[in-house]
């Protein structure tokens, strides 16, 4: 095994921790996969009513993806390592939040780990990132709509600080990945029927619908 590989791979396993699902059972609470959207993430964890559990989940899902990129970046001089590689690592422990080898391959949407992952490989593209994130809520207060927003815009702040390269490319891609994962929340923002951020959740984010976080 290459050391490249190596990095990648405890990237992703770094990245398959779900902290929505670990901080439940330590918390005695259910597992966010069971009601809800079925989202293991700090919005869904948020729905027990448990405040600490979701800042919890939030911050933990958030410092992984910090976790990855820097535990890799600090490998990079001993291993032999280059910048493209750190910011693929943070694209696979961003990967390994969707699809977590840990926990059934069952993950979230993946807001918080990208919002670490960019604040950890440039501080200005995150900061950039969020603030498009921040603005867009702001005024429309649809938080998914950020979220979407937000991905479109972060390969835009990469290729606007360092250029069309692969990093740009791994930023696009795990933009993607995250609009791919909000594809239900687009959906009902196209009919129109998405909720606003401290209004009443839709029919179609009851127990019953488990896409919504799949």
């Amino acid at each position: 095994m290459t050391p490249q590989i190596a990095a990648l791979l405890l990237a992703y396993l770094i990245g398959s921790v779900s902290f929505a699902v670990v901080v439940s059972r330590l918390m005695g609470l259910a597992d966010p996969r069971t009601y809800g959207s079925g989202n293991p993430g700090a919005t869904n964890v948020l729905r027990t009513g448990n405040r600490k559990a979701a800042l919890l989940t939030l911050l933990g899902d958030a410092l992984k993806g910090v976790a990855a990129v820097l535990l890799v970046r600090g490998l990079a001089p001993g291993w032999g390592l280059t910048e493209t590689t750190v910011m693929l690592a943070g694209l696979l422990a961003f990967i390994g939040h969707l699809y977590p080898v840990f926990h059934r391959f069952q993950g979230g949407k993946g807001v918080a780990t990208a919002a670490g992952v960019l604040l950890a490989v440039d501080p200005l593209i995150g900061l950039g990132t969020l603030a498009t994130w921040l603005i867009i809520a702001f005024f429309f207060r649809i938080s998914s709509l950020a979220a979407v927003v937000a991905a479109v815009f972060a390969p835009f702040w990469q290729t606007l600080l360092h250029g069309a390269d692969e990093r740009a490319a791994a930023v696009a891609v795990m933009g993607a990945l995250l609009i791919w994962r909000h594809r239900v929340n687009i959906g009902r923002l196209l009919k129109g029927t998405e909720p606003r951020i401290g209004g009443s959740k839709p029919k179609a984010d009851q127990p019953s619908d488990n896409d919504a976080g799949r």
